[in-house]
């Protein structure tokens, strides 16, 4: 299943002056290699010079808005191609495989990524009544919308708070929450209202997830998971695959290979040491799924990876 977000021009269009700011601001950061981690509470920024292979990555809640460029995420079937007419929000833990579509070094891509704190929409739900723009439609827990003027405007004060380190501890709050505001009151709001509220069958999913984020290494007993989100077996299948593109054990697959991933690329770990220490009993096994997934046996693909890194640098 494809989605495409990029026929909406006339919505770039109208922010268009607003992200010229941006990306003057963005061109005068101090950008030591492609991510940037921001002193402001839950901002990242990217920056790329060049379109990039597919990577697997774990979004979690948060909205990413592009400043300029294109990119491709994929979550289980679903692919979802975006650019800076749209926001991707994601109301959840979800494994992914992403690709930056369009860069250069006349145009480098440009992408903000603000995490997203739930607690604080439920407060603002549950004190403000804060109601979507429309219901939402279908179960999946990563869907695009249309990135407003307004969305990015708040994006352009919450960086400009860099200058201005004194104002952050103030200002950040109160901007995040107006783009929170934003988000729930906006098109896609539904997706979030649904998520961050207790009682509805997403909730339940998003209780099972999480507990799959945490306990991915142990071996998994769909009818346990059940229990956590108060769902019969066939019910909690229905759903978590509607939300997330993916049966239970494909995401816990998924959350493997990263973290098998990530050890070998920060822990200089072997194969077989990363494939037991994320739960799997079969080196043979893990390096079948990880070639299946990443499109190389995992150490090949771990020196590209490196190779890559020290091209750049």
């Amino acid at each position: 299943m494809k989605v495409s977000a990029l026929e909406d021009r006339p919505v770039a269009e109208q922010t268009l002056p607003v992200r010229r700011r941006i990306l003057a601001d963005c061109e005068r950061l101090d950008w030591r290699s492609s991510v940037l981690e921001t002193e402001v509470p839950g901002l990242t920024l990217y920056r790329l010079t060049e379109p990039s292979a597919q990577f697997s990555s774990i979004y979690e809640p948060s909205v990413s808005l592009i400043i300029r460029g294109r990119k491709r995420v994929v979550v289980g079937a679903a692919v979802l191609d975006y650019d800076e007419s749209n926001f991707l929000l994601t109301a959840i833990d979800l494994p992914t495989t992403v690709q930056i579509l369009a860069a250069s070094e006349a145009e480098p891509y440009y992408a903000a990524l603000l995490r997203l704190d739930l607690e604080c929409l439920r407060r603002m739900i549950v004190q403000h009544d804060v109601r979507a723009a429309r219901p939402p439609r279908g179960e999946m827990a990563i869907t695009v919308g249309a990135a407003t003027t307004g969305l990015f405007d708040a994006l352009a004060r919450l960086i400009g708070l860099m200058d201005t380190p004194r104002d952050m501890p103030f200002l950040a709050m109160h901007i995040q929450q107006e783009i929170l505001y934003r988000l729930l009151s906006g098109e896609q709001g539904g997706h979030l209202r649904r998520i961050a509220l207790s009682g509805t069958q997403t909730n339940r999913v998003a209780k099972a997830i999480s507990w799959l984020k945490q306990n991915y290494m142990a071996p998994l007993r769909v009818e346990q998971l059940a229990e956590i989100a108060t769902m019969g077996v066939s019910t909690l299948h229905h759903h978590f695959r509607a939300m997330t593109a993916m049966s239970p054990l494909q995401y816990q697959k998924h959350l493997r290979l990263h973290h098998a991933r990530e050890l070998m690329l920060s822990e200089a770990t072997d194969a077989a040491t990363a494939a037991f220490r994320v739960g799997y009993e079969s080196a043979t096994q893990f390096n079948r799924e990880y070639r299946r997934m990443f499109g190389a046996p995992p150490m090949r693909h771990i020196k590209s990876i490196q190779q890559l890194d020290l091209s750049a640098r």
